[in-house]
């Protein structure tokens, strides 16, 4: 029997929602669409949903709503992250959806977030039997996971997303050497577990989990007149072009990155401190091998959805 299903991942920057019908392995999707919604703007790092992004939550989750009545889904999750998690105001937006919408929010932790980022990798089909290192940039937490394709290693969720480092260290156009020191001493400072483990667990390769991974490719693509089809699921980077893009995208202005094709409004800005943690890690763990998966956290909850009777 045909399921079919609607998934939301209500990230910091971005809500999502796939609407998809079918079995894990082979499903159709019906709606795949995204609202920047900025949960984050202005109250990040303050622990509070500001009153238009809170706005803009509500409306996006209506406008969902009225997609999923529309075209009949038998199941409906909807998955909340760093942001609401953090936010003071959070279990009352939550409540606010519930009653406007009639959809439940699940509030997950971060251990979670990255069980199910790491089942959306793996069903991209993109892992083998070596370990890889799985890192999903936020806009409120990043999670790195080591593993294979049959098994977790480790897993850690920190919060230190985009939208965090943005409003830390991002305060000057374009980014000042200072602050780019200052940034990679806090991820020295912030990253001890994961430098630890990955001495324990060597990553054979770095797989990006979609976000900023997909401007990367898309960037480096359209830079050589190619086109980037975002249906695939897996891309492999050619290191060098990886390190020359996200110099580009480092040193250069917000003007400079607006006129930038390939780059989405949303990562416009962003995609500076997400292209520094990017060249932290691979510098740290001396990562050649790197990838992109456009699967992640809401690939890996309709996997469990589509797998359960």
């Amino acid at each position: 029997m045909i399921k079919r299903v609607a998934v939301m991942d209500l990230g910091t920057n971005t809500f999502h929602l796939l609407i998809a019908e079918g079995t894990a392995s082979d499903y159709k999707e019906i709606i795949h669409e995204h609202d920047s919604v900025k949960l984050g703007e202005g109250g990040i790092n303050k622990g509070i949903i500001q009153p238009a992004a809170y706005e803009r939550g509500v409306n996006t989750m209506q406008k969902f709503r009225d997609a999923i009545l529309r075209h009949d889904v038998e199941h409906v999750r909807a998955i909340a992250t760093s942001a609401l998690r953090n936010a003071a105001n959070g279990q009352e937006f939550i409540d606010e959806v519930a009653a406007k919408t009639n959809i439940n929010i699940e509030l997950i932790d971060g251990e979670q977030e990255a069980e199910y980022i790491y089942k959306g990798v793996k069903l991209a089909g993109g892992m083998g039997n070596q370990t890889s290192l799985i890192m999903d940039i936020g806009g409120g937490s990043v999670e790195f996971i080591l593993g294979n394709a049959h098994t977790i290693l480790w897993k850690q969720s920190f919060e230190i997303g985009a939208a965090r480092l943005m409003d830390k260290f991002h305060q000057t156009d374009p980014i000042t050497v200072e602050s780019i020191n200052a940034l990679n001493i806090y991820l020295e400072e912030h990253l001890t577990s994961l430098i630890a483990v990955a001495s324990k667990y060597p990553a054979n390769a770095l797989i990006g989990s979609s976000g900023a991974f997909e401007t990367f490719a898309e960037v480096i693509e359209l830079d050589k007149s190619n086109s980037f089809n975002l249906n695939i699921k897996n891309y492999d980077f050619d290191l060098k072009e990886l390190i020359n893009v996200t110099d580009k995208f480092i040193y250069s202005s917000h003007n400079d990155r607006k006129v930038m094709k390939g780059i989405i409004p949303i990562r416009l800005d962003m995609i500076v401190v997400a292209s520094l943690i990017t060249r932290f890690i691979i510098q740290k763990l001396s990562i050649n091998h790197i990838c992109m998966s456009t699967y992640s956290l809401k690939e890996g909850v309709l996997a469990e959805m589509m797998m359960s009777s």
